[in-house]
């Protein structure tokens, strides 16, 4: 993907445009064309067309984006959840399996990809833990997103990738608890009650305040977007949210499960 955002880049500069006019002219903001060159954020087809025909670049993006080496390439209902995930105004999020992407450290990050079956080659490995780690940027916006999260406790408690890598995603958690903008709450284990025993799930405000919620399973997603069946979701994570410790509580497990290392 850096090398055809470099393209891109170049196409841009030739044809007289700055990321913003170019933005504008093609219906997308100044940050978006921004990550594209950077090689963060994967060009669509459908845009890769639009910009060979606005730059003169004879083909050279649609094939660019046709020819991508497949390690570069999401599941298509992986990008559009990357996509909304990157332009949210809030995001709530019920984990039951593993720590929230957001909030993964690289060794832990890594350590989840390795324990894929059937396993991913090192090198799929890398590039995998290199895109999580970098979808953590929206956590350090000069604006960032409203983001809460409500993790089950043996998730917490889980060492993914042994005791130093566990280590230090505790006190990753601990630093990520004081950002603002971030609720993190762990659903404890003595709770006789508990309102996501059907999943995880996200909660997603997009930018023009539509609702959203969305599913992912081990072989594709769900997006709803019907305000009946997003109501259900957001009111299981409102129950979640009263079943969960409080901030401040969670902070005080996580500083215990430090204590213990």
């Amino acid at each position: 993907m850096k090398m055809l955002g470099a393209q891109l880049a170049a196409l841009r500069r030739a044809a007289g445009y700055t990321q913003r006019s170019l933005g504008e002219r093609v219906a997308a903001d100044e940050e978006t064309i921004a990550s594209i060159e950077q090689g963060r954020r994967s060009l669509k087809a459908d845009l890769a067309e639009v910009l060979d025909e606005l730059l003169d670049g004879k083909g050279t993006q649609a094939a660019g984006v046709e020819n991508l080496p497949e390690i570069d390439l999401f599941p298509l209902w992986a990008e559009e959840f990357l996509d909304h995930e990157r332009e949210a105004l809030a995001l709530s999020s019920y984990e039951n399996q593993v720590l929230p992407g957001l909030l993964q450290t690289e060794a832990y990050a890594r350590a989840v990809f390795r324990s894929r079956v059937p396993v991913y080659d090192e090198s799929e490995i890398e590039a995998r833990t290199a895109g999580r780690i970098e979808r953590q940027e929206i956590l350090h916006h000069k604006v960032p997103p409203t983001v809460s999260y409500v993790v089950w406790e043996p998730v917490l408690r889980l060492p993914v990738g042994g005791r130093q890598v566990h280590a230090e995603q505790l006190r990753h958690l601990r630093v990520c608890s004081e950002l603002p903008g971030i609720s993190l709450q762990f659903l404890p284990l003595n709770r006789t009650t508990h309102a996501g025993l059907n999943g995880p799930f996200v909660l997603l405000e997009t930018p023009d305040h539509q609702h959203l919620a969305y599913y992912e399973t081990q072989r594709g997603s769900q997006w709803v977007s019907d305000p009946s069946e997003v109501s259900i979701v957001a009111r299981k994570y409102a129950m979640l949210r009263t079943q969960a410790l409080t901030p401040e509580d969670s902070q005080g497990l996580l500083d215990r499960l430090l204590g213990e290392q």
